[in-house]
This record gives structure tokens, sequence and C-alpha cells, in this order.
């Protein structure tokens, strides 16, 4: 058996697990907050959420392994499949309410996930260290990196500090746009790491740039890691979860589109069925959390409402 052929299907099992650890995080994180604030201390001092930090670390681990097995385009989606467990934990965890209509989001969910593994990137576009030297130094994307981090300094700087609390919009913008170099390094180091401990003669050069993504990589989880718990404190966890997860595949999927260009290995058809399957995915999240608070059955969608005479 040809491990080489084999490393996007364990990708593709390491990206599933890896999304399912990341649902329960923000669950048992915000189980924490809550806890550490009825007894008047911080967080930091709670069990529970560091049961979430812990396994926040391990989904990243699993991310980083994922990213480098199989195409970002995939793995970033599948994503998707910890927005329902983390609504099914949540409703026994946070007591939070999970109806039909939050049931039939989570079916939606798996089901547009399948339909993206089924028509995913067959190969990489993307193998070599040069080929990866080649595609960062694109002024496009270059450009694209100017433009996150002008963003990124208007959001930490300017607009966290007066609208944090009142727009969950602008936490989850900062955790998103970290995304343009979480990915890229993730893969990048991927790469880099076979040369840089080897006998290579470019070793050093090798080792430089695995530092240096390697320290970008550190800084983007860090950050995130404080603005997602700032989200946390102030806004509901499934919520968040939600518009995150939308908001980072998105910008993730840019990002990577303009930098590896795993787009061009996708034909029409299945260029239009990961579209249908990604709007799938975020139409079941919609669901999942945003009709939330309505008291929907089964049973009561077949009732007819009585006509008022």
């Amino acid at each position: 058996m040809d491990f080489q052929a084999e490393l996007p299907l364990l990708g593709l099992s390491v990206a599933v697990f890896s999304s399912l650890l990341n649902g329960s995080t923000f669950v048992l994180q915000k189980k924490g907050i809550l806890r550490a604030r009825s007894r008047g201390v911080s967080y930091l001092t709670d069990l529970v959420w560091w049961i979430g930090t812990i396994t926040m670390a391990l989904g990243q681990i699993g991310n980083f392994l994922a990213y480098t097995a199989a195409p970002a385009v995939l793995v970033t989606p599948l994503g998707a499949l910890g927005i329902p467990f983390g609504s099914v934990l949540a409703s026994y965890v946070l007591k939070e309410k999970l109806n039909f209509l939050g049931k039939l989001g989570c079916l939606l969910c798996c089901v547009g996930s399948v339909i993206l593994i089924i028509h995913s990137p067959k190969s990489e576009s993307i193998t070599t260290r040069a080929e990866f030297e080649e595609k960062l130094s694109n002024p496009v994307f270059l450009s694209y990196l100017c433009f996150v981090l002008l963003m990124l300094t208007v959001l930490i700087f300017w607009l966290s500090p007066v609208y944090g609390k009142k727009n969950i919009m602008v936490y989850i913008g900062v955790c998103s746009l970290l995304g343009t170099f979480t990915i890229p390094c993730t893969k990048g180091i991927g790469l880099f790491a076979q040369d840089a401990f080897t006998n290579n003669p470019s070793r050093s050069n090798s080792t430089y740039l695995f530092l240096c993504l390697l320290a970008v990589l550190g800084c983007s989880i860090l950050i995130q890691f404080r603005y997602i718990n700032k989200a946390l404190e102030d806004y509901d966890s499934c919520i968040f979860s939600a518009i995150y997860y939308v908001t980072f595949t998105t910008i993730v999927l840019v990002a990577t589109a303009i930098l590896f260009q795993e787009w061009t290995k996708v034909g029409a058809v299945d260029s239009l069925a990961m579209l249908c399957g990604f709007t799938t995915v975020s139409t079941g999240v919609i669901l999942i959390q945003m009709f939330k608070e309505f008291n929907i059955s089964f049973w009561e969608l077949g009732k007819t409402p009585e006509k008022k005479e």
C-alpha cells in the first residue's frame, strides 16, 4: 500500500476528529467562565476551563497534522462537524436549547460535510519547499497579507477596546483574519520540517524559514486564544462558534485560494458541488443557532393554525 496515496485519507480522519475536539472547546471554556464568575474568581483557576483549553490545544495539533496531509480547501470546511457536536454538548453542559430546527441543522452540517469530502481536490498543488517559497512571494498574496495586517491593526487597537463588548463581529473578525496566517504557516511548517532537521545542503535556509513560520503560527494562535476567551466572556458560546465558523472558513478559503491555488485541481462540477456543500453546511449552522430560542418540535410542524372568525 502506497503511504503517500493514503495521506489525504489520513488527513481527513484527523480533520474530523479535530473538529469534534474544537466543537467541545468553546462549550467547556464557557462553562469554566460561568463557574468562575459565580464564585467571583478568575476563570484561570477553574478546572473545566483548563480542560477546554487542553482540548483546544489537542485540536490545534490535529489541525496541524490534517493541513499537512490534506488540502486546506477541504480540511477547513470540515470544521462544521464540530458545530452540531458542540450544540448537543451545550444542551447538556450549558442547558442550552436544541429544538427540531437545531437537529435538522445538525443533519445538514453532516450532509454538507460528506458532499465536501466526495468532491474535494484529489491531489495537492504544493508538495515541495521550492514551490512553497515561490507561492509565498506571489505579489497578489503579499498584497492580501498587507490588507489583512491593516484590518487586524484597526480591529485590535481601535475597534476592540470600544466596540468589542457591543458587537460580536469585532472579536470574530480578529480570530478569523488570523486564520490567514495560521493555515499557510501550518502547511509551510510541514514542508520545511523535513529539510530543517536533515543534512540537506539548504538546511540553514530551511531552518530559518521553519523557525519564522513557527513563530508567526505561535503568535497567531495566542492572539486567537485571547480573543476567543474575550468573546466567550460576553457572548453565547454557540452563537460565537457558528458565526466564527462561517467567517473563519470564508477567509481561510480566500487565503488558500490565493496562495496554494488548490482550486485549480477541481473541475467545474466538483467546484459547484463543493459550493453547494458549503452552502448546505452554512444553512445548517444558521438553523442550529439562529432559531435556538424557538420552541419547535416535529409534531408541531404538522399542525395547521386555527383560523379566527
